[in-house]
């Protein structure tokens, strides 16, 4: 048994909005190239695989870890376990796959997630009375009707309960735009090229003003189609090893794996959610020199920054999912890949954090 579990190479895809550019990928092969991409970094050669942990959300049943892993050429051993917590789920595949290599139970463990909204099955609910099947867009997130929100919905609640005006939405959105394209060069060595593609830039980001922020589509109070991320495709995936494994694997770019927790809260409210995860894992918050938030909307974002006291020129510093997009199972994984890479370059310690509908964040720290 092993104290200490290490990340060894991360990397993603880009993430293309829904329809664009990976819109013609099966999962598994757009989580495949991924894959591989990060055991050749980490100077891992396949057979040396334990596990493949992966999240999806929207794949619609089956176990698209089992195809990930056969379209990666992992050796038939690797049995692939998916798991769905909507978008928390990429960053709880790194916790589990932390826990799974310092309990001992695995020395080398692939995590991360994979999501293509371009390619979701169509979803239908059958009735025993013969009335014909019901199209629907997403299962419930509670057993409660009236405390279920649609998550635009919950986004317009939690800026009204916080007084985030849609000026301050707005402004968050520009910044994150900003902030993807003046670094959008300094992040193509994470990026893994897939379907073809040479280019290794997010295609979403782009200048933003407030004037144009205002045209933009209303969809619950000061929450528009401007300050809220945009559907997307992505895979992004994480090698994670246990301290003797580490050892055996030279020239690793190794940061480790501190504390991390997934936790329940409002689901009312669930861009608060990680707010409790943060506390939960007990960091000094002083330390971070470096956080990674979930921009699914920029009122949990400012909402969790705020509310965790968190130093804001800490957050994103290099462009968030507003300005990228939201894959919703490989959203959490695509953040861990960000404060990796980050860390590799500069040091520090980071921090990631998360929400999911029904009321979920998880958070982890990182430190190299």
């Amino acid at each position: 048994m092993t104290t200490k579990a290490y990340i060894i190479s991360a990397k993603r895809s880009i993430v293309a909005p829904i329809g664009g550019a990976l819109a013609a990928l099966e999962v598994h092969d757009l989580a495949a190239p991924v894959i591989t991409d990060c055991l050749k970094t980490a100077h891992i050669k396949s057979d040396q695989v334990d596990e493949l942990i992966l999240s999806n959300a929207l794949y619609g049943g089956g176990n698209p870890a089992r195809l990930a892993a056969l379209a990666a050429e992992l050796p038939e051993k690797v049995a692939g376990l998916s798991i769905d917590r909507q978008c928390v789920g990429g960053l709880d595949a790194i916790l589990l796959a932390a826990n799974m290599v310092k309990s001992g139970a695995a020395d080398i463990v692939i995590a991360g997630g994979v999501e293509s909204y371009s390619r979701r099955p169509v979803r239908h609910k059958t009735f025993t009375d013969g009335s014909a099947p019901e199209a629907y867009d997403r299962p419930p997130f509670t057993p409660w009707a009236d405390r279920d929100p649609e998550m635009h919905i919950a986004a317009g609640d939690l800026a009204s309960h916080l007084s985030i005006s849609q000026a301050d939405q707005d402004t968050w959105t520009i910044e994150s735009h900003a902030k993807a394209l003046q670094h959008a060069d300094q992040l193509f060595h994470e990026v893994t090229p897939v379907a073809g593609l040479s280019d290794t830039s997010d295609p979403y980001a782009r200048p933003l003003t407030h004037a144009l922020c205002k045209r933009a589509k209303p969809l619950s109070g000061t929450v528009t189609s401007a300050n809220t991320a945009t559907a997307a495709d992505a895979a992004a995936f994480c090698v994670v090893v246990s301290e003797e494994a580490l050892k055996n694997i030279p020239n690793s770019k190794a940061i480790e794996i501190g504390p991390g927790a997934t936790v329940g809260a409002d689901p009312t409210l669930p861009g608060l959610a990680p707010v409790a995860a943060i506390k939960a894992i007990g960091a000094d918050k002083q330390t971070f020199t470096h956080i990674e938030i979930m921009e699914a909307y920029a009122a949990q974002a400012i909402a969790c920054t705020q509310e965790a006291g968190l130093d804001p020129t800490k957050v994103n510093q290099k462009g968030g999912a507003l300005a990228r997009g939201h894959p919703i199972g490989a959203s959490g994984t695509i953040l861990a890949v960000r404060l990796y890479n980050d860390l590799l370059e500069t040091g520090g310690t980071g921090l990631v954090a998360i929400a999911a509908a029904g009321g979920i964040g998880t958070a982890l720290q990182l430190k190299s």
